[in-house]
């Protein structure tokens, strides 16, 4: 089942999806969980819901996250892991635009709108809840310190990918009880994530790398214009260039501060402002 993006902060009724699958003590957790995201509002605040209750109903050692530039297929990836033997370079690798295996998960994701399963002994197909989407992974996933994937996304309207949720190293070979469960679970990550993306206080960077030291100097120029509201016609005129290539910056900046419209831009340019003399 496709999932489409909320607005940030906008929750889903706790259970109103099928929960018919759910044990007791798995539906008590759930409703924890949900009832706990609300208060996610910080990057550490993210990395304990994650590691609290989320993690008996749905054990993982690692998470890969992606969040979507809206109107662009650009994205940025952050990792939350409780293991050591998943390093930044391993992030990186993971992610890395079109040979990463996470990367080329999200694609597949793009086009199923349905859960992803990777893991030893699982065999490429339609499950009908889920998708096996390839089955050479298995090499990859090792050299990566991964094993055990499942991954379940929110699209835009548009066709892109809004985020996406990448749970590794998970106990169990995955399957349908994954797949169920990640449908409950992505509506409260998804918008739990974009509360995180939204606070001025956040910055999220695989890469590590602050957004004043990723914004090139005309990249600050058009940040600058696009907080006084100026449209990118305007801008265009202003700098003297195209609006296509305005448009290009923008998408740029929404990247790699990591929001999704240019309301948001424009509410973390202030931050950026004592970094651009």
């Amino acid at each position: 089942m496709a999932v489409s993006a909320l607005p940030a902060g906008k929750l889903p009724t706790p259970m109103t999806r099928n929960n018919k699958n759910l044990s007791p003590e798995q539906a008590g957790l759930f409703l924890e969980i949900a009832e706990h995201s609300l208060r996610v509002t910080q990057r550490e605040h993210f990395f304990s819901w994650l590691q609290g209750c989320f993690q008996y109903l749905f054990p993982h050692e690692v998470m890969v996250c992606g969040i979507g530039a809206y109107d662009s297929e650009d994205f940025s990836f952050e990792s939350f892991s409780s293991t050591l033997c998943f390093s930044e370079s391993h992030a990186r690798a993971a992610t890395a635009p079109r040979d990463g295996l996470v990367w080329q998960a999200m694609v597949a994701w793009r086009q199923a709108r349905r859960p992803l399963m990777l893991g030893d002994g699982l065999r490429a197909g339609d499950y009908g809840s889920y998708v096996v989407p390839f089955t050479d992974a298995d090499a990859r996933l090792a050299a990566i310190e991964l094993s055990n994937i499942a991954a379940h996304g929110m699209g835009e309207q548009n066709g892109n990918v809004s985020t996406f949720f990448c749970f590794s190293r998970v106990p169990q070979q995955p399957g349908e009880a994954h797949a169920h469960l990640l449908e409950l679970l992505i509506p409260y990550l998804h918008s739990a994530l974009m509360r995180v993306v939204s606070s001025s206080d956040n910055k999220l960077s695989v890469a590590g790398s602050t957004p004043a030291q990723q914004i090139t100097v005309r990249e600050r120029e058009v940040l600058h214009w696009l907080k006084t509201g100026k449209t990118n016609w305007e801008i265009a005129q202003i700098l003297s260039i195209s609006p296509l290539t305005v448009k290009n910056h923008v998408q740029n900046i929404l990247r790699k501060l990591n929001v999704q419209n240019r309301s948001h831009a424009a509410v973390k340019a202030g931050r950026l402002e004592e970094f651009s003399g």
